[in-house]
């Protein structure tokens, strides 16, 4: 599943980045978890490397549970079925990427709205 075959013979240390990154995700299918908890597994990614992590990272959800904790807004929108967003240990909005992506508070902390929103809420607070 992670396409490392051409590297079995290979020592971990001499991966690059990318490729250790799929070398823990496999790490992880050999102990049959029920959810996956990945955290910022495209930091530190170039282009090509944070492609095919987001290709490995589509197979994964299609028989796998998985929480991703990920910066890379366009690979989480590109992933997600349904997303939560925190700033400050709070979360600001949660649901489908289209209704993430239009979040005026979403766009401000995380995808570059130039007017900062406020919330308000049914109690008028």
């Amino acid at each position: 599943m992670v396409r490392l075959d051409t590297r079995a013979a290979d020592a971990a240390r001499t991966l690059s980045h990318g490729e250790r990154r799929q070398l823990e995700i496999a790490m992880t299918l050999a102990t049959k978890p029920d959810l996956r908890l990945l955290h910022e597994l495209l930091a530190g990614t170039g282009a090509e490397e944070a492609a095919v992590m987001i290709g490995l990272l589509r197979r994964l959800g299609e028989d796998h549970a998985v929480i991703l904790v990920e910066h890379d807004m366009d690979a989480v929108f590109e992933l997600a079925r349904s997303i939560s967003v925190m700033v400050d240990g709070a979360i600001i909005a949660s649901g489908d990427p289209a209704r993430i992506r239009a979040d005026p508070l979403v766009q401000e902390a995380y995808l570059g709205a130039t007017e900062t929103p406020q919330r308000t809420f049914a109690d008028g607070s």
